[in-house]
């Protein structure tokens, strides 16, 4: 499974032209991939639109399933640790969430967001496309 950061989905809202922005398209044009959207995604989108109603029902045609509890709030913390100790901060907690909800899910990633890359290079999180 593949999810969807919300910086895909916001630039592909803004109809920006990234390389991450194509992925996308092209998963979507293909038909309804095998795509997630988590619950903290989804607030993250739906967060800076002035009218939510079209957005979230477009994004509800994927699967949202809900990314964050214990044993989540638990590896994303020991995640944020592991990066401190080698000198590198990630600036939100919820790149922590959303890392961790895919490291422990094995699924991959689709994003635009560089505070993501460390988790890729040191704890394991895959990346879309690899």
């Amino acid at each position: 499974m593949i999810v969807v950061d919300s910086s895909v989905w916001i630039d592909h809202l803004r109809d920006r032209d990234t390389a991450e922005v194509a992925c996308l398209r092209g998963l979507i044009s293909d038909g309804l991939p095998p795509l997630l959207v988590g619950d903290l995604v989804l607030c993250e989108v739906l967060l800076g639109l002035a009218s939510d109603a079209l957005v979230e029902a477009a994004l509800r045609r994927f699967d949202v399933v809900d990314m964050v509890g214990p044993g989540i709030a638990t590896r994303a913390a020991a995640l944020h640790r592991q990066l401190r100790g080698r000198g590198i901060t990630v600036r939100r907690t919820i790149d922590m969430l959303i890392a961790a909800y895919c490291i422990e899910n094995h699924h991959s990633l689709l994003h635009n967001d560089r505070d993501v890359d460390p988790l890729a290079r040191h704890c394991g999180l895959r990346i879309f496309p690899a």
